[in-house]
């Protein structure tokens, strides 16, 4: 399956409130979040659609609405099935 090419960053809104920023994605159906990792815990909210989210061992589908956990160091990569907002939850120093 051929994926849509999808910017992230710039095509993010970002929330901000008591040391927490939500960061906002409109993902196409097709599109994909590459794979990255972050050096923390953090909570990710499927707000609308169905997701692929695939880890090093394993591919888990989810259906809004789901929150889900990726602890710090796991590579990881969301791939929107249906059009989907996904949220990601991480701690904010400003």
């Amino acid at each position: 399956m051929d994926f849509i090419s999808f910017d992230a960053e710039k095509d993010a809104r970002f929330y901000f409130a008591a040391g927490v920023c939500a960061k906002q994605f409109r993902l196409p159906a097709d599109s994909v979040i590459l794979k990255h990792a972050h050096d923390y815990d953090h909570m990710s909210i499927l707000a609308a659609g169905r997701v692929a989210v695939t880890l090093p061992h394993e591919q888990q589908i989810y259906d809004a609405p789901a929150c889900i956990e990726i602890k710090a160091g796991a590579v990881h990569q969301i791939q929107a099935l249906t059009d989907a907002v996904w949220f990601c939850i991480h701690p904010d120093k400003e």
